[in-house]
């Protein structure tokens, strides 16, 4: 405590001397416009709870209400798994390489006495083809898995 205090005085000390000008400050860094129409889902795999959301205008607020309906359901460890949004309108690409998948889900495996219990989530640009990415996902564990929820934007 007593640290940071005495840095935060040299710096005050240092700015009104006029030895510290607002060029050695670091620029503010430009924040990109997230377009679309963003959803989430979250996963516990502890206790194979989830959570989903879509309809969001931010990517962090898909996230952060996934996560809360997970918690919500009784999960303990929730943890989003994906990600993913659909354009708002067609021409409202922001350049910034996040891909627009429609649809998103998440499939679990049988309970096996013994073994963790295999999951998989994916998003793709159709309902069809995020489902069968995310049972091949689940799968590769030699588990059989069911689609446990799925969302389109």
């Amino acid at each position: 405590m007593r640290t940071s205090l005495a840095i935060a005085a040299i710096g005050m000390l240092l700015l009104c001397a006029g030895r510290l000008a607002a060029a050695d400050l670091p620029a503010p860094v430009p924040v990109e416009e997230e377009r679309g129409i963003w959803a989430a889902i979250a996963y516990s795999s502890p206790d194979e709870k989830h959570g989903f959301f879509w309809g969001a205008d931010k990517r962090q607020e898909a996230m952060d209400i996934a996560l809360k309906h997970c918690q919500n359901a009784g999960g303990d460890g929730c943890a989003v798994v994906s990600v993913f949004r659909n354009h708002r309108h067609w021409n409202d690409d922001d350049n910034t390489g996040f891909p627009y998948n429609h649809c998103g889900a998440l499939a679990v495996g049988e309970k096996a006495e013994g073994r963790l219990t295999s999951w998989g989530a994916e998003t793709a640009q159709t309902r069809r083809k995020a489902e069968d990415l995310t049972l091949q996902a689940c799968e590769r564990n030699g588990q059989k898995c069911k689609i446990r929820e799925w969302v389109c934007t």
